[in-house]
Formats: C-alpha cells, structure tokens, sequence
C-alpha cells in the first residue's frame, strides 16, 4: 500500500479547523438569529434553534457562492496563501470567537476570519499579497451593513405603526407572533448563506493552495459545500446562549412587531450583501436593526451604553484577530 502524502493529512486537519470555526460560528451566531423570536415569546429557545438550524442549510439551494469567491479569491492573491497562513487564520478568528462569546459581547465571526486572513498574510509577505477591492468592500461594510441593518428596520417599525394605527394593540400582537415565523426563517436563510459561505472560501482557499483544486475552477467541491452548511446548522443547533441575552433584552425590551421588523430589516441586507459577494457581518445587521427598532419606539428605552461596548468590540476584532493569527502563523512554520 502506498503512503500517502503528509500534505494530505496537514490539508486534512486544516479542514477539520476549518469546520470546527463553521460549527463555532453558528455557535456564536445563533443569538442572532434567535434572540429576537425568544424574547417575543413566539417560539422557546429549543424550538428555536432548530427552526434556525433548518434555514441555515436550507440557504444551500437559494444562493450562488459569491461570498466563497471573495473569500477564497478576492481578499489575498491564491499565489501567496499556503497551510501556515491558513492555519494562522483560522486560529486567529477561533481564538477571538472564543473570548467575545465566554464574555457575552455579539462580535463579528466573520471579520474575525478576515482579520486572520489579512494578520497571517502580513506575518508571510507583507501587505503587498492583500487584494484592496476585496478588502475595501468588506471593510465598508462593517460600517454600511449595520446602518442598513437599523434604517430598514426603523422604516418598517415606523411603515408597521402607521399602517395598524387603528388595530387594536392584541391583534397586532396575534399577527405578528404568526408573521414573526417567517421573518426569521428569512433572517436565518440570510445567515446561513453569506456565513457558511466564509469557511467555504477559506476551504476552497487552502485546497487551491495545496494542489487539490484550481484557481480557475467555478466552484469548489461539491463535498465543501455540503460540509460547510451542515457544520454551521449543527452550531446554531447547539446555540451560544450567553449572547441571546445580550441581543433579545440587554439592547431593548422586543415584543412581536418589533422582532419582525427587526428580523426583516436585517435579512433584506443579508440578502443584498450575499447577493454582491460581500462577507457581512450577522452579527453587525441585527444589532443594527434591533437598535433601529428600539429607537423608534423610544430612543431612552435603547440601552446605548451597551451599544458602545458592542461597537469598541467591533472596531478591535480584525485588529485583534490579526495579531493572534500573526503569531500562529509563526507557530505553525515550527509545526508543519
């Protein structure tokens, strides 16, 4: 029997790294899909999850994999990207999932992936490899997807008010329990196809690195795909539950309307960003969106001191992931 190669089975492990922060980031991330429809009451925390679950995996069939391209192409050049970059990344962006979710802050899963990319692309060669349109695109959109995110869901609470003026304030709520279902199926859907889209690009990224798939090739093994949706359905499914509370009551009290317009606002900008190839943050859209709810209904009932904490946690999560990823990539030279 021939061996086979060590590269393999380092390519291997990587991929097992690789799902492990696909699992971690539904982990993570499953306080936004389901924080708003547990803290209306409309479904229990159990059902919840795996109602976000479903939707996570469902997105396979509704999206094309431009997420993946900019990810896997677009934010380093292939050329420069081996294991040990790979490895750092990946680290890197565990390492922070890890800390923000022991200590309750709803950061972004997928800038802390791009923080590794870029920190353990710099430890290699610099920052000349790094794409600048791909990282532009992504930048901007930490700021763009939140402000999306609260001025689509302020415009609905203030659409939703006006059009149910005269209804009586229990059946609104009675609708919006039915119709909160479908918001965050949509949201979840949204999820689920620009998050589980990361971890393919990175994968994708690794096996055009080691010589298992070409740069030109369309798109990555099918086995990729499945794997990667899967992974991140499986971690809402287990839920990161010390953050639900932080996104459902901490940033303002939700009842039902809320929840949906909340939930609508964020996946309509999850669906436009997946759409361009942008990799969002969830996590950023929904606090977004909650914020922008909230303060229709009343500005002093927004906990925005709370929102600075959120915010601090969003402007150091690249730099911070790209520090840690840096020095694993130097562990990693010592390693592999």
């Amino acid at each position: 029997m021939n061996a086979v190669p060590v590269g393999f089975w380092v390519v291997a492990l990587l991929v097992v790294l690789a799902l492990l922060f696909d699992f971690m980031n539904g982990f993570h991330d499953a306080a936004n899909s389901i924080a708003t429809v547990v803290s209306t009451g409309v479904l229990k925390p159990q059902q919840a999850v795996a109602f976000a679950a479903f939707f996570n995996v469902l997105a396979i069939g509704v999206f094309h994999l431009s997420v993946a391209a900019t990810i896997g192409k677009g934010i380093v050049q292939p050329g420069i990207v081996d294991q040990h970059v790979v490895f750092g990344a990946l680290i890197g962006a565990i390492a922070w999932n890890v800390v923000t979710w022991w200590y309750g802050i709803p950061s972004s899963s997928s800038h802390a992936l791009i923080g590794g990319i870029v920190g353990a692309t710099i430890a290699k060669a610099g920052s000349g490899p790094l794409v600048a349109a791909g990282l532009i695109k992504t930048v901007a959109f930490i700021f763009i997807s939140p402000l999306m995110g609260f001025l689509l869901g302020s415009l609905m609470m203030v659409g939703v008010a006006w059009m149910f003026r005269r209804t009586s304030p229990l059946r609104v709520d009675n609708w919006f329990r039915r119709l909160q279902l479908v918001s965050a199926g949509l949201y979840s859907l949204g999820h689920g196809g620009n998050d589980a889209q990361k971890t393919i690009g990175i994968i994708w990224m690794l096996l055009i690195a080691a010589g298992y798939s070409s740069s030109t090739d369309a798109l990555p093994p099918y086995w990729v795909i499945w794997s990667c949706y899967i992974a991140i359905g499986l971690g809402t499914l287990f839920g990161g539950w010390r953050i639900v509370k932080t996104m459902g009551q901490r940033i303002t009290k939700l009842k039902p309307v809320g929840g949906f317009c909340a939930e609508t606002g964020g996946a309509a900008t999850l669906f436009l960003a997946t759409a361009l190839g942008v990799p969002v943050s969830t996590t950023h859209t929904i606090t977004g969106a909650i914020f922008g709810v909230g303060s229709v209904r009343n500005a002093s009932a927004v906990r925005w001191g709370l929102a600075g904490n959120i915010v601090l946690a969003w402007i150091f999560t690249i730099p911070a992931t790209a520090f840690i990823a840096a020095v694993f990539y130097g562990v990693s030279l010592l390693i592999f």
